[in-house]
């Protein structure tokens, strides 16, 4: 194997929990010191169940697929590619969002988000008709997929009657744990359910009590597509868009999304391995704000969530 080739390497028990920096310095086939194995990370040459990994310290787990490319090009820190931009006009802008990348700042400090890089993105493509952006929709951090924003104040009040009237088609594809049968969730979720989480009012404390003022519904329409080993791939349908609504519903039926960190705490079984929570946005519809055109856009899945659910289905 030539030190220019690509080298692929499967996390076995004796390498699960060592550092990627780790993992690449010992799976090159010329001695590499500490230094290059972290910079082989930093330039963005490395990748974990084929995602794009930088942190030179993340720990590996067991049946992570690491890949080296030492010819790959460098990464460009902060940028969106331009096929991210799935659709623009002078009034709206349709984009793919990346995992690992807030939609939009959470705190005052916040930089680097989504609508940070779609900005300079359009600026670079559109030129001085880049502009601000019009926030109507939010997706986690680590979900991935399709979104919309405004780029008139026009089309933001109008696509945010849309969104309030649930006028707007929205399907996401989730990996669950367990056999997923097809059903409708229906609840009121509130920040505190009872035990700290956020959740459905009366799934953990049953209460008599009417939901409270501030609660919100929730309404879910989930649909079993595939059974996998251990998962199921599903289709989730929204007819209304709450703060983890899909996680939610999910967790508390008793089948967690893989990769799930928070609402986890009700499950008992053995967690499948996922480089983060299995989800994507695959198809947004909707009238067009202005000319009130009918839009509908489909993305595929990234390679992350094809490589989980590939090995989901080959998994012996």
């Amino acid at each position: 194997m030539s030190a220019h080739s690509r080298i692929d390497i499967e996390i076995d028990s004796q390498a699960a929990g060592r550092t990627l920096a780790d993992v690449v310095r010992r799976s090159m086939p010329e001695p590499c010191s500490w230094n290059q194995a972290r910079e082989y990370c930093k330039r963005g040459k490395v990748s974990c169940n084929a995602v794009v990994q930088t942190d030179a310290a993340l720990r590996v787990k067991l049946g992570d697929r690491v890949s080296v490319e030492p010819e790959a090009p460098r990464l460009r820190e902060n940028v969106l590619p331009s096929s991210a931009l799935v659709f623009a006009d002078a009034h709206i802008v349709v984009v793919n969002k990346p995992a690992g990348l807030m939609s939009v700042p959470f705190d005052t400090g916040d930089k680097n988000t989504l609508v940070d890089r779609l900005r300079f993105l359009l600026r670079r493509t559109h030129g001085a008709q880049g502009g601000e952006l019009g926030v109507v929709q939010r997706l986690d951090k680590d979900t991935t997929g399709l979104m919309v924003f405004a780029r008139t104040l026009a089309a933001k009040r109008q696509l945010q009657q849309t969104f309030r009237v649930h006028a707007i088609e929205r399907r996401y594809m989730a990996l669950a744990h367990g056999s997923v049968a097809e059903r409708r969730f229906e609840t009121s979720l509130v920040a505190n359910r009872g035990d700290g989480l956020r959740g459905s009012f009366g799934h953990f404390r049953r209460s008599r009590a009417p939901a409270p003022a501030d609660a919100q519904r929730a309404v879910t329409d989930v649909r079993p597509l595939e059974p996998l080993r251990g998962a199921t791939l599903v289709e989730c349908q929204l007819s209304t868009g709450r703060q983890h609504q899909i996680r939610i519903h999910l967790s508390e039926a008793g089948h967690p999304l893989l990769g799930e960190q928070v609402y986890i705490r009700d499950y008992g079984q053995p967690l499948l391995a996922a480089p983060r929570i299995m989800l994507h946005a695959a198809i947004l519809g909707f009238d067009h704000p202005m000319t009130r055109r009918p839009l509908r856009f489909e993305q595929g899945w990234p390679d992350d969530f094809a490589g989980v659910y590939a090995g989901l289905k080959t998994r012996g």
